[in-house]
């Protein structure tokens, strides 16, 4: 799905680690939520509270999985499942344009 149609998107962004990280909330008429973000190349740390499919759009990063040692590649068009309750760790190594998919 390249566009979303009937939505609200919250105004105001959601700034991470000193503006590297940003996105906006995507709220749909069933309730759910995304957020449309872009990251610049570094390292960051996200704690999740719900489980999330991050898609990215286009760049190119490696992930660190709760339970798991070993990092992930994923480059555009590439997704990757985070649990409810967890932490992960990215680096980015282009700027990257994300969705995240929030699950109830």
């Amino acid at each position: 799905m390249s566009e979303f149609n009937n939505v609200s998107i919250v105004k105001k962004a959601n700034v991470y680690f000193g503006g590297n990280v940003s996105s906006r909330t995507v709220k749909f008429a069933d309730g759910s939520m995304k957020t449309l973000g872009f990251m610049l190349p570094g390292e960051y740390t996200f704690n999740t509270a719900d489980k999330e499919l991050m898609e990215i759009i286009d760049g190119d990063l490696k992930a660190l999985l709760p339970a798991s040692d070993q990092w992930l590649a994923v480059k555009s068009g590439e997704s990757f499942d985070v649990p409810a309750n967890a932490k992960f760790t990215v680096i980015v190594h282009t700027p990257t344009d994300y969705c995240c998919s929030f699950i109830k």
